[in-house]
């Protein structure tokens, strides 16, 4: 069995950086869009959460973030529902773009198999593994 092929393209948020992240993954092979060059320079700096979570599912991008609160945030929560979008985060805050980069890259067969299935979810990127987040398991 071939491994999943990458969707069409992946959307990195700004918290994982504009540069070392990106570039990091696109030497990896894979296809992305980061917010600042979607949204321009500096208005990417001032882009809702909500608005972009919206614009990328419109778009049919997988998202790609850091965000340690990420349950408790209602907002994005319920954009990522309404929207059906489809979002894969690190939840540490205190690792290096070249780490970031890493649990990304070592998860790639199924972060691309979760892909391909419909939103809306979540699901926590670990060194080893995903696991899913929203919606929770029964």
């Amino acid at each position: 069995m071939s491994p999943p092929e990458q969707p069409r393209k992946f959307f990195v948020d700004r918290s994982l950086g504009r540069i070392a992240v990106p570039a990091l993954l696109r030497a990896a092979g894979w296809v992305l869009i980061t917010l600042a060059e979607h949204y321009g320079i500096p208005a990417d700096e001032r882009i809702d959460d909500t608005r972009w979570i919206e614009d990328t599912a419109k778009q049919g991008w997988v998202v790609l973030m850091k965000d340690k609160r990420i349950r408790y945030r209602r907002a994005e929560i319920q954009a990522i529902i309404e929207h059906q979008a489809r979002c894969f985060v690190i939840t540490r805050g205190d690792l290096t773009s070249a780490a970031y980069a890493d649990r990304f890259i070592a998860n790639r067969q199924a972060i691309f198999a979760a892909s391909s299935t419909e939103g809306p979810y979540i699901h926590t990127v670990h060194a080893d593994r995903l696991e899913r987040l929203y919606p929770p398991r029964a």
